[in-house]
C-alpha cells in the first residue's frame, strides 16, 4: 500500500514555481479556488515510489507578513494543513532577494527542503553557490535544478521525502538568531506563551511570540482567543517589549526585525556565494536594449501582437476546415438517419447549430491562447508593462494596470482578478472598468466569422485592428474616468522585470489547456443550454400564416424545369436541373425566414430592430448581440440557429449572413459593437466581487452606450464615404 505525502511548492513570483509544479505534476492537475478565498488553487499528484504524492501550489509572494490574501492564504496552508514539507523554490541568480521569504517559511518550524532553481542563470551570471555550506547554516537540505530543462526534479523529491524521514528524528531543531535586543522580547514572550500552555512545539511558540511582538492582527486574534482571561498579562509585556525596541531604534519592533534578518541574509549570501566575476554582457539587458527601447519598444510590441492574430487566424484555418467538415459529416448523417421530428429538429437546428457553429473556432482559441503563456513564461509579458507605462499615465495609471488588461485578451475574469495586485483602490477600480474594453477570447469566434467572410484575406489585420482599438478605448476610457469620477495624483510605477527565460513546451501546453478547457466547458453548458432556447423561441408559434404559398410556387416551378427539361439537349438539360436546384433552395430559404421572423424570436428582434437599424444590424443579429450577454460565444451559436446552418456545416454560416444582405460595413460595425459592448455575465459579476454593485451597472451601462456610439460613428461614416 502506497505511503500518503503532501508537498506545498512555495517561493517569490517568476523563480520559476510553476514549471516545476507543472514537471511534477504534468497533467494531473486540478484548479479551484482556496477555501473562503477567491485567490487560485493550484494541486496535482506525482507517483514516486512507495509514495502518492499531492503537490500543492501556494500563491507566490514575497514574504509571508500579512499585507496581501496570496500572503495570508499561503502561511495558513502551512500552518493550519501542516504538509508534510514545504519546498521552497529559491531564484539560485537571485538569492539575495529570494532569501526573505525562504527565511519567514523556515521561522514557521516545518519540514522544509531549498530548491536552488535556475542553476545555469546562475552559473551564466559568473555566480557560484556554496549547497553544502548554505544546508548547514540553515539547518535543511538544499538541491539545485533547471524547471525548464527538467534537470533536478528527481532529486528534488528524493531529498523531499528523504527530509520527511529525518525531520521528526531530530533532537533539536536550530532556530535562526536575530539581534539581542529582538531576541530578548522574543524569549519573554515565549516564557509567557509556554506557561499558558496552549502550544506544545517549541519551535511555532516562538514563532507566534515573534508574530505577536510584530503586531500581526491575524495571529494574535487567534492565539488572545485561546488565552482568555490571560491575555492582558502577556499584552501588557508585548506593549512593553515593543516601547523599549522603539526606545532604542527609534523604529517599530516588525521593521527592527526586518532589518535584522536582512542581516542574516547578508551574512548568509556572504558565506555561501562567490561572484566568478565572469564578463559577460547579460543577455536579458542586451535584448531589453531593443524590446524596452522608448523608440523601437512599443513598434515591435504591436508587431508581436499583430504576429499573434494574423497566426490564430491563418494558421487555425486549417484545423478549422477539418472541424467544419466533420461538423458536416454529422448533420448530413443525422439528417439522413432520422424521421422528420421535433427531436430532429432540435437536434439539427438547436443543438447542432449552435455547437456546431461554436467548436470550429477550438484550434483558434487554441493558438491564442498558447501566444499568450508564451509572452508570460518568456517574461516579455512584464515588458510590455513596461513600455506601456508612459501610455498608462494618459489615463492617470501605470504600467502595472496594463498586465490585467493584456490577461484580458485570455478571458475578462481573471483579469479582473488580477487587479487585487494594485495597491490603490481609485487604480484598482477604474482598471477594473477598463478591463472589459480588452477583447476576450470568447469574441474571436465573433470577429473570425465575420471578418472571414467579409474580409478575406485581410481578416488578420482586420482583427489586429480591432484588438488595437480595444487597447485605445480602454485608455481613451480610463481618461475620462479618471478627470470625472476618479481625481487624485498618479501612483508612481515600480515593477520588477525578470529575466528571459527559455520557456518549456510541456509548460506552454498545460497554460493553453488549462485555459481552453473554459471554452470547452461552456459548449457544454452555457452554449448548449442558450443554442436550445433560441431553437425553442426561433421554433414556435407553429400555426403561422405566410404571406404566399411557398409550397405550391416551388411545386410549379419545378413543374415548369420538368417541361424545359425533357424539351432540351442534353448540356442545356444539366444546366436546367442545377437552376433548378439553386431557385428551390432559395425559396425553400425564403420560407424559412419568414418562419423565423414571426417566431417568438422573431418578435424579440423586431422590437429591438429600431435601436440597432441605424448603426447597420439586423434583426437576427440584434438578438445575437442580446444573448452574447450570457457568453460572448452564444453569438455565434445564435446566428448558426437563426440562419439555421445545421445541415449544411460551418461555411453555411459565411453563405448566410451574406444572402441576408449584411454588407462589409455592417460587419464592421457589429464588430466593433461586439468588442465594446457590455461584458458576460460573469464578469459583471468578477466586477460586483471585486468592487461594488454600483460599479458593476455603471460598467453594463457604460460599456453598453460606448459600443453603441461607435458602431454608430463607424457605420453612418462609412455610409457617407461609400455614398
Amino acid at each position: 500500500m502506497k505511503k500518503n505525502l503532501t508537498i506545498a511548492l512555495a517561493g517569490n513570483p517568476n523563480c520559476g514555481k510553476t514549471t516545476i509544479f507543472n514537471n511534477l505534476t504534468g497533467a494531473r492537475q486540478k484548479v479551484g479556488n482556496w477555501p473562503g478565498v477567491t485567490v487560485e488553487k493550484k494541486e496535482g499528484r506525482l507517483g514516486h515510489g512507495d509514495y502518492d504524492i499531492k503537490v500543492v501550489d501556494l500563491p507566490g509572494t514575497y514574504s509571508l507578513t500579512p499585507f496581501s490574501i496570496e500572503e495570508i492564504t499561503a502561511r495558513d496552508f502551512i500552518i493550519d494543513n501542516a504538509p508534510d514539507i514545504v519546498i521552497n523554490i529559491i531564484d539560485a541568480s537571485n538569492l539575495e532577494r529570494s532569501l526573505f521569504l525562504a527565511l519567514q517559511i523556515r521561522e514557521l518550524g516545518r519540514p522544509v527542503l531549498f530548491v536552488l532553481n535556475m542553476a545555469d542563470m546562475a552559473q551564466a551570471k559568473g555566480i557560484k553557490i556554496d549547497e553544502k555550506k548554505l544546508s548547514a547554516l540553515l539547518d535543511l537540505p538544499v538541491v539545485f535544478t533547471i524547471g525548464n530543462k527538467n534537470k533536478g526534479i528527481n532529486t528534488l523529491v528524493e531529498a523531499a521525502i528523504q527530509e520527511v524521514k529525518s525531520f521528526n528524528q531530530k533532537q533539536s531543531f536550530r532556530t535562526i538568531r536575530y539581534g539581542n535586543e529582538i531576541e530578548g522580547c522574543i524569549s519573554k514572550i515565549e516564557a509567557a506563551l509556554r506557561l499558558t500552555k496552549i502550544e506544545n512545539e517549541d519551535v511555532l511558540i516562538r514563532w507566534k511570540a515573534m508574530k505577536i511582538l510584530e503586531d500581526d492582527k491575524i495571529i494574535k486574534e487567534k492565539i488572545l482567543a485561546q488565552l482568555l482571561e490571560k491575555k492582558t498579562d502577556i499584552l501588557a509585556q508585548v506593549v512593553s517589549c515593543r516601547s523599549r525596541i522603539y526606545d532604542l531604534f527609534q523604529d517599530d519592533f516588525e521593521i527592527v526585525l526586518t532589518d535584522d534578518r536582512y542581516g542574516v541574509i547578508a551574512g548568509i549570501v556572504k558565506e555561501t556565494v562567490t561572484n566568478l566575476a565572469i564578463k559577460r554582457i547579460d543577455i536579458s539587458r542586451k535584448i531589453d536594449l531593443v524590446l524596452t527601447d522608448r523608440f523601437f519598444g512599443i513598434p515591435v510590441f504591436i508587431f508581436f501582437i499583430w504576429a499573434m492574430f494574423q497566426l490564430t487566424f491563418t494558421l487555425g484555418a486549417y484545423p478549422m476546415g477539418w472541424i467544419e467538415t466533420c461538423v458536416g459529416f454529422l448533420s448530413t448523417g443525422l439528417d439522413g438517419m432520422m424521421a422528420q421530428s421535433m427531436l430532429k429538429s432540435l437536434l439539427l437546428d438547436g443543438v447542432l447549430a449552435g455547437i456546431g457553429s461554436v467548436v470550429v473556432f477550438l484550434p483558434n482559441i487554441l493558438i491564442l491562447f498558447f501566444c499568450i503563456a508564451l509572452f508570460e513564461d518568456t517574461g516579455y509579458m512584464a515588458r510590455a508593462a513596461f513600455l506601456m507605462d508612459r501610455v498608462m499615465h494618459t489615463a492617470g495609471l501605470h504600467g502595472k494596470s496594463f498586465i490585467p488588461m493584456l490577461m484580458g485578451f485570455g478571458c475578462n475574469v481573471p483579469a479582473i482578478m488580477a487587479t487585487r495586485t494594485l495597491e490603490n483602490d481609485k487604480d484598482r477600480i477604474l482598471t477594473i472598468l477598463m478591463t472589459p474594453f480588452m477583447s476576450c477570447s470568447a469574441r474571436l469566434p465573433v470577429y473570425i466569422i465575420l471578418a472571414g467572410s467579409f474580409f478575406a484575406h485581410k481578416a488578420g489585420t482586420v482583427i489586429f485592428c480591432l484588438y488595437l482599438a480595444g487597447i485605445i478605448m480602454a485608455i481613451l476610457s480610463g481618461r475620462i474616468l479618471r478627470v470625472l469620477l476618479f481625481k487624485g495624483e498618479d501612483a508612481p510605477f515600480v515593477m520588477e522585470l525578470p529575466p528571459y527565460r527559455m520557456p518549456m513546451l510541456k509548460s506552454l501546453l498545460i497554460h493553453m489547456w488549462d485555459r481552453s478547457k473554459m471554452f470547452l466547458k461552456k459548449m457544454g453548458g452555457v452554449i448548449l443550454v442558450g443554442s436550445i432556447i433560441i431553437w425553442v423561441l426561433s421554433s414556435f408559434p407553429k400555426n403561422i400564416s405566410y404571406s404566399r404559398d411557398y409550397d405550391t410556387l416551388a411545386a410549379n416551378r419545378s413543374a415548369q424545369y420538368l417541361m424545359k427539361i425533357k424539351s432540351a439537349d442534353k448540356d442545356a438539360a444539366t444546366k436546367l436541373v442545377l437552376a433548378r436546384t439553386v431557385e428551390l433552395k432559395s425559396i425553400e430559404n425564403q420560407k424559412e425566414q419568414e418562419r423565423i421572423s414571426k417566431s417568438y424570436i422573431g418578435m424579440i428582434g423586431k422590437g429591438l430592430e429600431p435601436l440597432f437599424k441605424p448603426i447597420g444590424i439586423d434583426w437576427r443579429a440584434s438578438v445575437a448581440l442580446v444573448t452574447g450577454f450570457v457568453a460572448k460565444e452564444v453569438v455565434v451559436s445564435t446566428m448558426g440557429v437563426l440562419y439555421g446552418v445545421g445541415k449544411e456545416g460551418g461555411k453555411a454560416l459565411e453563405t448566410a449572413l451574406k444572402s441576408s444582405g449584411m454588407t462589409p460595413l455592417s460587419a464592421l460595425s457589429m464588430m466593433v459593437f461586439v468588442l465594446l459592448y457590455v461584458p458576460c455575465f460573469a464578469t459583471v459579476m468578477a466586477i460586483y466581487r471585486e468592487s461594488s454593485a454600483k460599479w458593476a451597472c455603471f460598467n453594463v451601462v457604460y460599456t453598453t452606450m460606448v459600443a453603441w456610439s461607435m458602431s454608430f460613428l463607424v457605420y453612418q461614416a462609412g455610409m457617407i464615404l461609400l455614398g
